[in-house]
């Protein structure tokens, strides 16, 4: 009886990972680029590329507080973004395959500090740039907006 209990807990919970990981909960943030291109592509949606130091970048700190974590962001985020990370961080750990990508991509769109927004049309062109601003998520859609053509 007790391993039938213990089987039953574990089962419960790789259901709840399984299921808190999926689509339906994409608010998520992906780290993978041609992932997240193709994915635009399939979808119509633009590409907001955030290039952050989460753990240690003031301003990033601030712009995912005050912009990325509300939920006027994500409902936008969901309907006309998909997300993508690219994370320089120093304090967490990132398999040597990301920290490659990330680099490549810091090079390609010549990011020079951070926070740095570069939004990317359906086909993976740059539609534009931006970074930390005030105002919260209704300034910053605003200009997202903007960069809709």
């Amino acid at each position: 009886m007790k391993l039938f209990k213990e089987i039953r807990s574990i089962l419960l919970l790789l259901a709840f990972v399984l299921l808190a990981t999926s689509p339906a909960f994409a608010d998520e943030w992906q780290t993978d680029y041609k992932a997240a291109l193709q994915q635009a592509t399939k979808e119509k949606k633009m590409v907001l590329v955030d290039f952050t130091g989460s753990d240690w970048c003031g301003w990033c700190i601030k712009l995912d507080k005050e912009v990325f974590s509300k939920s006027e962001f994500k409902n936008y985020a969901k309907k006309n973004l998909i997300l993508l990370k690219v994370d320089f961080p120093r304090s967490k750990p990132q398999s040597a395959g990301l920290k490659q990508q990330n680099q490549e991509l810091k090079q390609k769109f010549a990011i020079q500090g951070y926070p740095t927004v570069i939004v990317l049309d359906s086909n993976g062109q740059q539609a534009g740039k931006l970074g930390y601003m005030e105002g919260g998520p209704k300034a910053f859609l605003g200009e997202l907006d903007k960069l809709k053509k």
